[in-house]
């Protein structure tokens, strides 16, 4: 009887241990949050700030964090909405990057059809609300994990704003705030599922300010000097230097101001420039051609002219291991499924889509994975050179529709884009589990950007010493 008292006992004393033997899974843990993912989506997508102006959809996932246990470090890099949020110790240091800015000038309802707020002057046409809650729902879930299953390691949420032209990620790398991070993971709103390796142009932006004489237009023309004819004439040779560039190249503008009224000669005129290409340097070098056109516009039109560099970005560094990690990851999951009601909703949408749109199935599929140059720029880009970085995009969007387009505000505010959001905080989850458990995925990784970068490699930022320009969409 004794005998069998102690095997009793035992057996007792097992069960909670077999219990905490179980693995835990990382997937459930993003299924867990569905609510908290729309939720903060749909609150960010209410609020729509601007970039370095996103003080409350800043502080919203700042509370989030801080209510999980994260401890939160506000305003780094000299930005007030900038911040981290770490959990755990010891082991391998991940980050999640977080986004949350808005573009402006362009509004929309959660409508199928064209519906412009009018109350609102900017949206969520490149879906970083998503990015914002798909993050922090992945940070969360990785928190949760590490917690449970006791292995060694951190994990951090940056929030980084202004991607849409104010390189808030730039100033970050600049700060030294990823020197100890091992790996960096991202993700994107997209029209598809995909995890290729899709490397960027790198970019940089000023506005060109001419300045000169006031005059009345009809009764002292002789007396003015346009400060719009200096605009104009740098457009004008800007546009000729187009004939004279590499293929990669990308120059484009919009007159911000040009004066008020056609009998008075404006004595201040603006013009924002960018320019991208696949390689920094050649933008380095184009800047110097763009730089040399805008004094001579001056000269010629007996104006002066300055400028300010508004960001820069590096083209991203892609690391062939982690994306091919990533894609496995994602075909894993498979891609969004919508609802009898959500597919309703698509059908309308894509019909505005004209030839653009794309069969709504494909939102339900994994693209094939390759390499490729995408033509558009991110200050992802700065951060994939400090620490190897992978990404991974999802369908928030009805397929065949374009970023920075209403149709993209619509469904970012929509469920379909909460849905897009979760599978990428399912996506990023599982690739963060990975790199914890696999330490010959990390070395393999590692090896494959310390070549990427080459010896002796020293950063050199697009932005050179200039401070966050804070006021930039003000």
């Amino acid at each position: 009887m004794k005998s069998v008292a102690i095997l009793a006992a035992t057996a007792a004393l097992a069960l909670p241990l077999a219990a905490h033997a179980q693995p835990v899974d990382p997937v459930a843990e993003v299924a867990a949050q569905e609510g908290r993912t729309e939720r903060v989506a749909k609150q960010i997508w209410d609020w729509a700030e601007l970039g370095y102006l996103e003080t409350r959809s800043s502080g919203l996932l700042q509370n989030e964090l801080e209510e999980e246990g994260f401890k939160v470090t506000r305003g780094v890099a000299d930005i007030p909405t900038a911040f981290v949020g770490e959990w755990g110790e010891g082991g391998p240091v991940i980050a999640i990057l977080a986004e949350f800015d808005a573009l402006p000038g362009i509004t929309q309802s959660t409508s199928a059809s064209r519906d412009p707020m009018a109350e609102k002057h900017a949206g969520h046409a490149c879906g970083h609300n998503l990015f914002g809650a798909g993050s922090l729902t992945a940070a969360i879930a990785v928190k949760r994990w590490l917690e449970k299953t006791g292995t060694p390691g951190r994990v951090r949420l940056y929030g980084t704003p202004a991607e849409e032209g104010g390189s808030g990620k730039v100033y970050m790398v600049r700060a030294g705030l990823f020197d100890d991070v091992d790996f960096a993971i991202h993700w994107h709103a997209d029209d598809e599922n995909s995890a290729a390796a899709r490397t960027s142009l790198a970019n940089r932006s000023a506005k060109f300010r001419f300045h000169g004489v006031s005059a009345h237009a009809a009764g002292a023309p002789e007396r003015g000097r346009s400060a719009l004819d200096g605009v104009e004439a740098m457009n004008m040779m800007v546009n000729m230097m187009r004939e004279h560039t590499t293929m990669d190249t990308r120059i484009h503008y919009v007159i911000t101001e040009g004066g008020s009224a056609p009998n008075v000669i404006p004595d201040f005129a603006e013009v924002f420039y960018y320019v991208r290409h696949s390689d920094a340097d050649e933008v380095r070098a184009l800047w110097t051609r763009l730089e040399a056109a805008a004094e001579g516009a001056a000269m010629g039109t007996g104006t002066d002219v300055e400028w300010e560099i508004i960001h820069g970005n590096n083209p991203l560094l892609v690391n062939d291991v982690l994306a091919r990690m990533m894609d496995g990851k994602l075909r894993e999951l498979g891609g969004i499924t919508y609802t009898p009601e959500e597919r309703a909703w698509a059908e309308e949408m894509s019909a505005s889509l004209g030839d653009a749109a794309e069969p709504l199935e494909s939102a339900g599929q994994i693209q094939p994975y390759d390499k490729r140059l995408g033509y558009g720029s991110t200050d992802v880009g700065d951060v994939s050179w400090a620490t190897p970085t992978v990404g991974v995009r999802t369908a928030t969007w009805v397929p065949g529709t374009s970023a920075h387009s209403w149709q993209a505000v619509a469904a970012s505010g929509h469920s379909i884009g909460a849905k897009g959001a979760q599978l990428a905080a399912k996506a990023m989850t599982l690739a963060a589990v990975e790199l914890f458990t696999n330490p010959d995925l990390r070395a393999a990784a590692r090896d494959e950007f310390d070549t990427a970068r080459g010896e002796g490699y020293e950063y050199v930022s697009l932005l050179g010493d200039r401070a966050p320009a804070l006021d930039y969409r003000e």
